[in-house]
This record gives structure tokens, C-alpha cells and sequence, in this order.
């Protein structure tokens, strides 16, 4: 039986929702935080192995989100791992992407150690978040009425965090959950043209997909203070989206949680709010 979850990136879009999902379970959720200011919440920091053995104390899974400041992602997660499985850990669930297989770079280097050895191990690798669109993009749709991108008219089946949440949740909690990868997806793949229109629609107000290279995307990244070798990261993933690779929807979400996953539409008439901020400066 789970009793407490360590869930790392617990402040975060899907930490937060497991956390909050947990709690609901009956179950302990302990954020796991550099700045720790509640009960519910243990210091904790990727480069500080120090602060690893409180945070485990009595911990039976674990919820990983990757640092996202960096890319040798299991050089720095290692660490916890190791330290992770010594101690019986019941399950080690990994949030990774689905344009990241095992072995390959990033959350997948942490998803082949996983394989070769935890015990009881999930790896979800859901696509792009709805939530990217009342967040990193709200700016630019707001001031410019522009969403960037170097998809070109790639489709990405995008999944709302809650549902990767719901997943999770059953995965940390539930005893007979077999180990392996799970690929997520909301329902429906759309291009960014598509996105555009649909936030058009609910927002009333003009909305467009302004297509950028590969090598403008990573400038504007680092433009925002992204390291430049994780800024190239991420615009070469449209990239890949550009080539179809994310051009796909599965069936993970409704099989575990017996519900469907949400649609964009729904998703953003529940945030339309977001998109009336009025612009400053």
C-alpha cells in the first residue's frame, strides 16, 4: 500500500494537479521544493544530495519531473534514483515526452536506467500541454495575437495536464500498474493554424500561428534567458513535430482512468478568461 508520494516538480503544471489528486486518494503527497514553507512541503534540490535523504524519509513512490534548467538530465536525477531503489521505493513514476524515446536524450537517458533498474517503474510520455496556451504562449497571443512556432502545419495531439495527472495518480497508487512506458495523448491532432482558429474563436479576438525556422525559434528561446543548448532542444522538437513525428493520438488515458481525456476546445472555453488580459506597456 502507497501512504506517501514524493512528487518532485510538485509545484509545477502536473506536480501540482498530482499532489492536489492525491490528497483526494487519501494519500500523502510531500512536495518536494527548494523553498519549503508548508508542512506538506520538504526542501529539496536536484544539485544538493544532502537534501535526498530527508526528502525519501518514509517515502513509497515517487513522482519525477526533470530539472528544466539542463539536459544531462540522469547525470543530475541519478543520484536520487540510486538512492531511491536502495531503500525499497515501491514505484518510481518518470514524466517524460513523447518525442523522447528510451535511450535517447534527455528524460530518455533516466528512462533506460529506470528499465535496467527499478523494480517497479512507469515512464509517461505525454505530448504537448494544453496549458502551454494560458502560459509560455499567452504573451505573444495577447500583445501580437501570434502563436510561435516551427511546426510549420505538423499535428500534436495536445492533452490537458490533468489528464496526465489522472494517469500518474494510478500509476504512484495503484499496486498491480505494470511497469513500462505510456504514451499520452489527448484526442485529436491539430496543427498550430487549427490551434490559432480555435483560440480565435473563443477569445473574439484575432489569433494566428506565425511560422519561425528552426534557428529563429531557439533564438527567441534564448531571447527569454533559456540556456542556449536547451533552447536548440526545444525548436528542434517542432522541428520533428514539422516532420510528423507527433502526429498520432492513443488510447492510454480512457484505459487507465476509464474516462476520456479533454478536448482543446473544452480546455480553452474553460481558460477564455486568460485570453482577455488586457495588454500593458
Amino acid at each position: 500500500m502507497v501512504d506517501r508520494v514524493l512528487v518532485t516538480g510538485g509545484t509545477g503544471k502536473t506536480g501540482s494537479l498530482v499532489a492536489r489528486q492525491l490528497a483526494a486518494r487519501g494519500v500523502e503527497a510531500r512536495i518536494a521544493t527548494r523553498n519549503a514553507s508548508s508542512p506538506e512541503q520538504v526542501r529539496f534540490d536536484w544539485n544538493d544530495t544532502a537534501s535526498h535523504r530527508a526528502a525519501l524519509d518514509g517515502v513509497d513512490a515517487i513522482y519525477l519531473v526533470a530539472p528544466t534548467d539542463r539536459t544531462d538530465h540522469l547525470a543530475v536525477m541519478r543520484p536520487l534514483l540510486e538512492q531511491a531503489v536502495e531503500r525499497g521505493v515501491t514505484q518510481l513514476v518518470l514524466l517524460s515526452a513523447s518525442s523522447l524515446p528510451e535511450g535517447g536524450p534527455m528524460m530518455g537517458e533516466v528512462h533506460a536506467w529506470l528499465h535496467a533498474n527499478a523494480p517497479r517503474w512507469v515512464v509517461l510520455r505525454p505530448s504537448w500541454f494544453m496549458q502551454n496556451f494560458v502560459t509560455q504562449h499567452l504573451p505573444s497571443i495577447i500583445h501580437e495575437g501570434c502563436i510561435y512556432s516551427a511546426t510549420q502545419d505538423g499535428r500534436t495531439p495536445f492533452i490537458d495536464a490533468a489528464d496526465i495527472a489522472a494517469v500518474a495518480v494510478e500509476a504512484l497508487v495503484n499496486p498491480i500498474f505494470r511497469s513500462g512506458e505510456r504514451i499520452l495523448t489527448g484526442p485529436e491532432a491539430l496543427s498550430y493554424d487549427e490551434v490559432a482558429e480555435r483560440i480565435a474563436a473563443v477569445a473574439q479576438r484575432p489569433v494566428r500561428h506565425c511560422w519561425l525556422s528552426v534557428d529563429a525559434l531557439a533564438r527567441r528561446f534564448t531571447g527569454f534567458g533559456i540556456p542556449e543548448h536547451y533552447a536548440d532542444s526545444l525548436a528542434r522538437m517542432d522541428d520533428a513535430i514539422a516532420q510528423g513525428a507527433e502526429d498520432r493520438t492513443t488510447t492510454e488515458v480512457a484505459q487507465v482512468t476509464g474516462r476520456k481525456p479533454g478536448t482543446l476546445t473544452d480546455f480553452l472555453t474553460v481558460h477564455r478568461k486568460a485570453f482577455h488580459q488586457p495588454p500593458t506597456g
